[in-house]
Parts: structure tokens; C-alpha cells; sequence
């Protein structure tokens, strides 16, 4: 038998039809029961008259339990008010499974109740809407950068070097080798795949064990990191505007149901179109002093100095040239002035902060070697990508885009941790 689902009715108004799935709600009115039915595509409203169905039928609806899993048949009916704008005329329902005492009700829940139930909790209306619109912007990711030609390279989850400080890093024995450290980033993979193939990206899972609890923070995220062989500064933040315009854009016409069921106020999304504003290190800081927010020059932007910058705009804004000092040893420094480094952060509007960081990397062999040395770092450990400069060297430039911070920008969600199936925070690795 074909397999139906409630996102495909339009095809069958007027006819008899199965369905499987759960009672995600059900209410009763005299001889009528009615049964919300959802099946990962959808809500349904199954209209269950006493009339048209066995009495052992109509007492079973009465008693199943919230989450039974159970097989609907009945008549497809047009009906605007309902949940999806059909409902079906049932004249059988089917118990596969029964769900008794299901722990999530209609009722309000704490967060950590409902973060311990998460393999629960994503069977909600609002946590499927959510992962709905992060599986329409991966594709959007792909589908931007698989039409540029761009070629996907898979960047090694273990890597053999704490490339920037162990702090931040998770560390795992390796065999006979010694320590092996989890990825903070493809970056440095992709520079090498950008010199095998000129475009590339990397996207996978990342991992950053500070011990940071805020809103914008998980131990374990995924990011997506485009690198192109002959691209400068510029070419770069082009190329981040135009993706970033493309992602949005793509779940607004796609996803328009599911930012609704979270109440998203689309019109602030409407707005990321470019061009996006471009701002210097030094013009950002002039805003916090107008501002009256404390910044002492020459530190790196916070939340809070990145919410007041992106506020001015009704868009992402573009920060560049930031102070070398604050910035990592890959990033070149400004031939104008070698004191800041050809550096791109891209705040969100709305508070959401840094959503994308890149650069133009250094491509001289003897700076690159001076940065390496300057941040105390081990050269044996870097002497393949020391490779990169030796063996035909050419300007090029990248970025991180962090997927979950992207997720909660676009659906206008408070904390990250509803933006990705199994949150992995500092205080929790369960589920």
C-alpha cells in the first residue's frame, strides 16, 4: 500500500485514505471525538462521529493516551479552520502502540524537565518547526555553495595539535601516538583542499570545551567554512553576503508555515538583502562611545558591545580590521597598517551576535612562521601547513559560519540550545 502523509492532502480531497502516525491532542464534544493526528509532516484533525464508526472504535478514541501510535482511515475533507486546512472523516482508527502517562502535557514545563525529556520534546509543534527550518538552511548551505562550484572537503574531526591553546580544546589519548585533540574548526584542511581545487568549504561538527553557560554557547556545534584560493578581504565579506542573504531568503519562502508556528516576525528577516553595511574595527568602537557602553580600544568586541553595534542596523553588519593582537596567527595583517588584521566579523541583528568570523590568511612563509612563533605555538605541529606557503602560495580568504547561531537568529529563538536535536552544553551530555 502507497504510504500517505498529512503534508500531501491536497492530493486526495474526497477520497478514503490511511494514516499512520501519533495522537499529539485529542478533545471530545457528545457524540464527537475529535483526534489530533500528527506524522512528522504534519497535524491532522480526524473527526471520529459515533455514527460512522463501531462502538469498540469510538471507546478506543476516547481512551487513547497522549503519544499512541495508531492508524487512522477516513474520507478527506476541505476545512480552513482546521490545523493544515483539511481534516478526514473517520471511519476506522487502529491502537499500534499505547502511550500511557506521556511526561510532556499541554501544560507549562521548566526547561531543564523539558532539556531531560529531549528525545520527547522534539515531537512538539514548535521543536519540529525549528528543525525544519535548520534542515532548510544546511540545504540552503549546500545548495549556495554546491551551484558556485565550490567542492565539499571533509576536514578530520581529530587532530594531532592544539592549534590555538589546549584550553578551549577536548583532549582524547590516541594510541601509541600521544594526545589527539576534538576539531575547533576545518579551516586550516580547507586552506590545503582550496590550494588542491580553489574552492572548497568544510562542514561538520566543532568543538569548544570553554566553560562559558551563556545563551550563544554549546560544547559541541556544527560549522560550515568556504575557503577560496585567490580571494582577498574583500572578496571574502562579498561572499558572506551573499550567502547570508541567500540562506535567509531560501527558509523565507520555504519555511513560511514553520515561522509562524514560532510566532517570527518576518519582517525583520525581509530586510537581509544587500548590500550589508561595512564597518572598520575603529568605526564600531566610535558607536559604543556614542553609546555611552565602556570599551577600552584595542580588546576584542563582547555581547554586549556586538549587540549595541547591530542594533544601529536593520541588518547584518560587517566588522573588519580588527586589532592583530586579538585576532588568530593565520589572519594577515593589514599591509597599510600591520597593526590590524584583515579580519571579518558578521553580526546578526537582534542581539544574536557573531554569526560569521573570517579573514584573509597570511601567504607569506616567514610571517606566517613569525605568527606561529609569536603566539608560542608548536612549528613541527604546523609544518604541513607551513607546506601550503612553501609550494605555490597565493592570496586566499575564508569564514565559519556556526549553524546553530544562525538557527536561533532566523527563528528568533532566546537560547541555542532548542536550535540542534541533542544540546551538548558545559552542565549537560544527556540525552
Amino acid at each position: 500500500m502507497q504510504k500517505i502523509y498529512i503534508k500531501d492532502l491536497g492530493q486526495y480531497v474526497d477520497q478514503t485514505i490511511t494514516l499512520k502516525g501519533w495522537l499529539y491532542n485529542k478533545r471530545s464534544s457528545g457524540k464527537v471525538r475529535f483526534i489530533i493526528l500528527r506524522d512528522g509532516s504534519g497535524l491532522l484533525q480526524c473527526v471520529v462521529f459515533k455514527g460512522n464508526v463501531t462502538p469498540e472504535v469510538f471507546e478506543l478514541s476516547d481512551k487513547l493516551g497522549q503519544e499512541s501510535s495508531i492508524e487512522v482511515t477516513g474520507k478527506v475533507k476541505v476545512e480552513p479552520r482546521a490545523p493544515g486546512g483539511f481534516e478526514l472523516d473517520a471511519v476506522d482508527v487502529k491502537l499500534i502502540s499505547e502511550s500511557k502517562d506521556y511526561p510532556i502535557t499541554p501544560k507549562e514545563h521548566g526547561v531543564e524537565f523539558l532539556m531531560d525529556k529531549r528525545h520527547l520534546w522534539l515531537r512538539s509543534n514548535r521543536q519540529a518547526a525549528i528543525l525544519k527550518i535548520r534542515h532548510r538552511i544546511v540545504k540552503a548551505i549546500r545548495d549556495f555553495f554546491d551551484d558556485r562550484g565550490f567542492t565539499l572537503m571533509d576536514a578530520p574531526i581529530l587532530t594531532p595539535a592544539a592549534c590555538e591553546g589546549t584550553s578551549t580544546l577536548f583532549e582524547t589519548d590516541y594510541f601509541e601516538l600521544g594526545k589527539a585533540y576534538l576539531t575547533q574548526s576545518g579551516q586550516l584542511y580547507a586552506e590545503a583542499g582550496a590550494m588542491a581545487l580553489g574552492k572548497v568549504y568544510s562542514f561538520g561538527p566543532t568543538f569548544r570545551a570553554e566553560k562559558s553557560k551563556t545563551r550563544r554557547h554549546l560544547t559541541e556545534f556544527w560549522m560550515v567554512e568556504p575557503e577560496v584560493a585567490f580571494n582577498d578581504l574583500n572578496d571574502d565579506m562579498d561572499l558572506a553576503e551573499e550567502f547570508l542573504e541567500y540562506i535567509v531568503q531560501s527558509v523565507l519562502k520555504d519555511r513560511a508555515e514553520e515561522l509562524k508556528v514560532l510566532e517570527r516576525d518576518t519582517t525583520k528577516l525581509e530586510a537581509v538583502k544587500r548590500p550589508f553595511p561595512r564597518i572598520s574595527y575603529d568605526e564600531a568602537v566610535q558607536i559604543l562611545a556614542k553609546n555611552n557602553i565602556p570599551f577600552d580600544y584595542g580588546n576584542d568586541l563582547g555581547a554586549t558591545d556586538e549587540t549595541v553595534i547591530s542594533s544601529q542596523f536593520d541588518r547584518p553588519v560587517m566588522v573588519h580590521r580588527y586589532p592583530s593582537e586579538v585576532k588568530a596567527f593565520y589572519m594577515k595583517r593589514d599591509p597599510e597598517n600591520p597593526k590590524l588584521a584583515l579580519a571579518v566579523d558578521v553580526l546578526a541583528p537582534e542581539g544574536y551576535g557573531e554569526i560569521i568570523g573570517g579573514s584573509q590568511r597570511e601567504d607569506d612563509l616567514d610571517l606566517l612562521l613569525e605568527r606561529i612563533h609569536e603566539h608560542k605555538l608548536p612549528q613541527e605541529a604546523f609544518e604541513w601547513y607551513l607546506d601550503l606557503r612553501r609550494f605555490g602560495s597565493v592570496p586566499h580568504s575564508g569564514f565559519g559560519l556556526g549553524i546553530e547561531r544562525t538557527v536561533a537568529w532566523i527563528c528568533g529563538l532566546e537560547h541555542v540550545r532548542e536550535t540542534i536535536p541533542f544540546a551538548r552544553m558545559i552542565y549537560r551530555n544527556t540525552p
